[in-house]
């Protein structure tokens, strides 16, 4: 074999290694490029936007306004101003119920299961409902021509703020002539209240306020009496254990009671439909020489009068 014929086949020989040795360093030169793909981002869903509505099958009343009253995500306190065309919609309202005594509206609060419900209510749908029913008392509306309501809606949307624009609906029913179900549903409201009135704990030196399902519930019952029976009122009675000197236990017992007070007004019960005293020590329901005990002293108790 000429020198030359060497010569080519080492050149053939280097090109054949050189290839071979590439394409097991670099596992992607004997394959397909590989393709890829953006993940698809779904569109922001557009953000809900009820009108206040309000319409009367068996009247008059047909009251449709694009916009309403609105809430923050979790918020049960109405964004403020309410726009005029809405003030108008609700001063509408107050005149056909004036007219109608045996009308009632229904405000039924709505809110979504991602929100937080830190009101003390059952839910943050009659929370703002009540707050919503608060405004229309302000305007001139009688809470006795008013029942509120909660109702889960995960179809709601917020905008880009987080509020949510007229989680509310609204309905009018009619009382028959001669109808006193609604005072006997009052009636066994107080009762019921009576025997087994509202007990806060607190912890020592502490004035916290974190309700159970049970309690919420009776809060949700004491605000519905307060609003539907005239001259209703609530009694706060605070109460301590015999930890410290007696002065002592009766300010902090009435710091407690005002507490309460302080949070239900937070919640929309009336300020003015809402008394406090302190009882300090006076009155132990268990014995104070066991921290059981204590602890079931260091109590407000909620009853309504």
């Amino acid at each position: 074999m000429s020198k030359k014929a060497v010569y080519l086949l080492g050149i053939l020989l280097t090109i054949i290694l050189g290839t071979i040795l590439y394409c097991n360093l670099c596992s992607t030169c004997c394959a397909e490029e590989e393709v890829v793909t953006e993940p698809v981002v779904a569109a922001p869903k557009p953000a809900t936007m009820n009108p206040f509505l309000v319409n009367d099958s068996n009247g008059n009343l047909d009251i449709k306004v694009n916009d309403n009253i609105n809430f923050e995500g979790s918020g049960i306190t109405i964004l403020t101003p309410i726009s005029e065309v809405v003030v108008n919609g609700i001063d509408s309202l107050k005149v056909y119920l004036d007219a109608n005594p045996l009308k009632t509206v229904e405000i039924t609060g709505l809110y979504t299961s991602e929100e937080t419900n830190n009101s003390a209510f059952p839910n943050l749908g009659l929370a703002r409902a009540n707050a919503v029913k608060n405004y229309f008392v302000s305007r001139g509306i009688s809470s006795q021509q008013i029942d509120t309501f909660g109702k889960l809606e995960d179809s709601l949307v917020p905008d880009q703020d987080n509020v949510y624009h007229g989680p509310e609906n609204f309905v009018i029913s009619t009382r028959e002539e001669g109808d006193n179900s609604h005072l006997d549903a009052l009636q066994l409201i107080k009762d019921e209240i009576t025997a087994n009135p509202l007990v806060i704990h607190f912890a020592t030196a502490k004035a916290s306020i974190n309700l159970t399902a049970e309690q919420r519930e009776k809060v949700a019952k004491i605000s519905r009496y307060l609003d539907k029976v005239d001259g209703a009122s609530a009694s706060i009675v605070g109460h301590t254990d015999n930890t410290g000197d007696t002065a002592s236990n009766v300010v902090l017992g009435q710091e407690r009671a005002d507490f309460a007070k302080s949070y239900f007004i937070r919640n929309h019960i009336p300020e003015s439909k809402i008394s406090t005293v302190s009882k300090g020590e006076s009155e132990p329901i268990d014995d104070n020489a066991t921290e059981e005990g204590r602890a079931n002293n260091r109590r407000t108790i909620v009853t309504l009068n």
